[in-house]
C-alpha cells in the first residue's frame, strides 16, 4: 500500500496537505494568510520507492521534474519561487536522487520507472489533473509521462532539453569540436584512461576533479551561463550529486556522450501525438542546442517555442524575469 509520509526536519514543522489547510484558515488576518506560503514536505512510497517532493504556493498544481540524471529539485531555488504566487508548486527528487530513496538495482533507474513514480505522486498527493515542468533531463522525463499519460495534463512546460539522444549527442560532438585544441586534447587523454577509479578510495566512484573543471567549468560553461553565470558555481561541487544514478542513465565515458539507458529516448515520431497545449523553451546558447527546441516545436502541433536571448542551459538563472513571464503567460493566459 502507497503512503504519504510526512516528517520533521530540523525546528521546521513540515505538514501533510490537511495541515496545511488549517494553518491556513488559523491565520491572525485576512493580509498575513494571503502573504503566507507554507511548505509541505514529505515521502510518498512509489513503486517500493520512497520519493521526496516538497509543495507550496497557491492555484493549480504545476509538477517540477529535475535534471541530471542525478541532480536534485535544489537547483531551481531561489529561481523558481514567483511561481509560486499563481501555482501550487510541486518539486520532486527523483528515485535514487536527492532526498530520494535508492533504488535496489541499477537498472530500476529507468525513465520508465520515473514516469510511473510521477503518477503515483500525482495520485497519492491527490492533485487530479496537473501542469508538468521538466528541465533538461526531467523535460526527457515530461515528455514521457505525457507520452503515455498526457490525459493527467493539463500543459505541459519542456525547458532546456531533449526528444532523440542521437540528437542531442551530435549535439555534444559539436560542442566538443568546437573547444580550443588544448582543452579537447586534455578532456580526451583524460576519457581515453577512464574516468573511474583514479584518486584516493573516497573519489574512485566519481570523476575525477580535474576531468570535472576541464569538462563541466570550462567545456560545459559558455553553454550553461551568458547573461548572469552563478557566481557561486563551482565544478567540483557540481559533482556532488547521485552518480549512480547517473552512470546508469547518462553513461560512464564522458560528458560529451550519452551512453547509459538514456540511448533509448528516441521520442520524435511519436511527439505529434502529444496534444496538450505545450511550452517549450531554451537559451539562445544552450547546451541542449536550440535547434532540438525548434524540432519539438515543429512535431508538437500547436506548441509554443522561446527562445532566450543570452541564456545558457540554465535560462531561469541567465534570464530570471524573461522565463517566469513566459511560464506564468503561458498557463495563465490573459491574466
Amino acid at each position: 500500500m502507497k503512503k504519504i509520509i510526512p516528517f520533521i526536519l530540523g525546528s521546521i514543522v513540515l505538514l501533510i496537505t490537511g495541515c496545511v489547510q488549517n494553518s491556513e484558515k488559523k491565520g491572525t488576518s485576512e493580509n498575513s494568510s494571503h502573504n503566507l506560503y507554507v511548505t509541505e514536505q514529505g515521502f510518498v512510497d512509489a513503486n517500493g520507492v520512497l520519493i521526496y517532493y516538497e509543495a507550496f504556493g497557491k492555484g493549480e498544481p504545476l509538477v517540477i521534474l529535475h535534471g541530471g540524471p542525478g541532480a536534485s529539485h535544489d537547483y531551481f531555488l531561489p529561481y523558481l519561487l514567483p511561481l509560486a504566487r499563481t501555482n501550487r508548486l510541486i518539486f520532486i527528487d527523483e528515485r535514487g536522487s536527492g532526498r530520494s530513496q535508492k533504488a535496489e538495482k541499477l537498472s530500476d533507474y529507468t525513465v520508465e520507472n520515473m514516469v510511473e513514480d510521477v503518477e503515483t505522486i500525482r495520485k497519492e498527493l491527490k492533485l487530479g489533473k496537473i501542469s508538468l515542468l521538466g528541465h533538461s533531463c526531467g523535460g526527457v522525463l515530461a515528455e514521457a509521462y505525457a507520452l503515455k499519460y498526457q490525459e493527467n495534463l493539463t500543459h505541459l512546460i519542456l525547458c532546456s532539453t531533449f526528444h532523440s539522444t542521437k540528437k542531442m549527442n551530435e549535439v555534444l560532438r559539436n560542442i566538443k569540436a568546437k573547444m580550443a585544441p588544448e582543452l579537447r586534447i586534455r578532456i580526451e587523454k583524460m576519457e581515453k584512461e577512464g574516468l573511474y577509479g583514479h584518486g584516493k578510495d573516497y573519489e574512485k566512484n566519481r570523476y575525477t576533479s580535474e576531468y570535472m573543471i576541464a569538462a563541466w567549468g570550462e567545456g560545459y560553461f559558455p553553454y550553461l551561463y551568458q547573461n548572469h553565470p552563478d557566481p557561486n558555481y563551482d565544478p567540483v561541487a557540481n559533482g556532488i550529486m547521485a552518480w549512480d544514478v547517473y552512470r546508469e542513465m547518462w553513461g560512464s565515458n564522458g560528458e560529451y556522450v550519452i551512453d547509459g539507458n538514456l540511448t533509448s529516448v528516441e521520442y520524435g515520431d511519436r511527439l505529434p501525438t502529444v496534444k496538450v497545449p505545450t511550452l517549450i523553451t531554451a537559451g539562445d546558447n544552450d547546451e541542449c542546442d536550440p535547434s532540438l527546441s525548434r524540432e519539438m516545436n515543429e512535431k508538437i502541433a500547436g506548441s509554443k517555442l522561446v527562445i532566450l536571448p543570452k541564456s545558457g542551459h540554465m535560462t531561469f538563472v541567465d534570464q530570471p524575469a524573461l522565463f517566469i513571464s513566459a511560464v506564468d503567460e503561458f498557463l495563465h493566459p490573459g491574466k
